[in-house]
């Protein structure tokens, strides 16, 4: 889970010979229930997990599962189908659960630690970002709104949906394009939000950042829920967070900030790629059936706002 910012994201280098070709990377994750079908959520809980290796350019290559589960209150057959929800992410990901552990716990929760590996010339942190190159977003952004209204039985079907089938895609294919276009620094956007990330990564890369909040891919009803205050709290802190990091345009809305800010489960990966690059690669990504936008630009670190966000 995201507990602290660092140059690796939530994942860690194991190898103990670092000059070597390939590195070991490790990472561990675990969520609680944001949809109701529980394969879903077993699914959506593996993406998750997975997602942290794809942020540094890696292949995951085995994992331990981990389930949390109320045995006086729900069937086995719940816990089978999370756990079947996990097996079949990973197969999809080639990446094998080879052992787990599953304990009596009052609330359902689930997830897995991950050992991959990754090329250590082409391996993505968050330090490697430079003036001049662009940033491409490769998931909507709401899922912790939707989530939230969903909860409160608030939300339109077909959000739920998108919702959904967003988390559960892994970030596999983003990976694959954003190597081949060059990306040098990357990062998965999770609980920090799509702002607190882009803070950690300008921060290490001593540089500054500019998004165009027109520009942004938004889950379907999002934005309109935001809208009605349907904002998990976990969100508002994060905009909290960024506090004087970010320089809103008085044209930014509040819901639009918001939104930038919302802790996003599963959510997409955001890399910093060569500008002659970005064009060929959202057209690659949106081929694959997924998003590619470039939202932003990074910039020489001024004295001001880390980060600056016009309309």
């Amino acid at each position: 889970m995201d507990t602290s910012p660092g140059p690796l994201d939530d994942a860690a280098l194991v190898s103990p010979d670092l000059s070597g070709p390939t590195r070991l990377v490790m990472t561990i994750d675990v969520v609680t229930p944001m949809v109701d079908d529980p394969r879903d959520f077993g699914a959506i809980a593996a993406a998750n997990a997975l997602s942290d290796v794809y942020a540094m350019g890696g292949s995951p290559q085995v994992a331990l599962s981990f389930i949390g589960f109320p045995t006086d209150k729900l069937p086995l057959a719940v816990l089978t189908e999370i756990a079947r929800g996990m097996s079949e992410v990973c197969a999809a990901a080639g990446c094998a659960i080879v052992g787990g552990h599953t304990i009596v716990d009052p609330e359902p929760k689930a997830g897995l630690a991950v050992t991959g590996v990754v090329d250590a010339a082409r391996a993505w942190t968050h330090g490697r970002a430079t003036p001049g190159q662009v940033l491409v977003l490769t998931k909507a952004l709401g899922t912790g709104i939707v989530i939230q209204a969903a909860k409160k039985l608030e939300a339109p079907e077909d959000a739920v949906r998108a919702a959904t089938a967003s988390m559960r895609q892994l970030n596999d294919r983003a990976r694959d394009a954003g190597l081949e276009a060059g990306a040098t620094s990357a990062t998965d956007v999770t609980g920090f939000g799509l702002l607190g990330h882009l803070k950690n990564m300008c921060d290490a890369s001593g540089v500054g950042a500019h998004l165009e909040a027109s520009a942004l891919p938004v889950l379907p009803g999002a934005l309109a829920l935001c809208e009605r205050g349907l904002v998990p709290g976990g969100t508002k802190r994060n905009l909290s967070y960024v506090g004087a990091a970010a320089s809103f345009h008085d044209a930014v809305p509040q819901a639009v900030r918001l939104l930038l800010a919302d802790a996003q489960t599963s959510g997409g990966l955001l890399l910093a790629v060569p500008r002659s690059s970005a064009e060929a690669l959202c057209r690659r990504l949106e081929a694959d059936g997924g998003v590619g936008r470039v939202i932003g630009a990074i910039e020489p670190r001024g004295d001001g706002a880390t980060i600056r966000v016009s309309p």
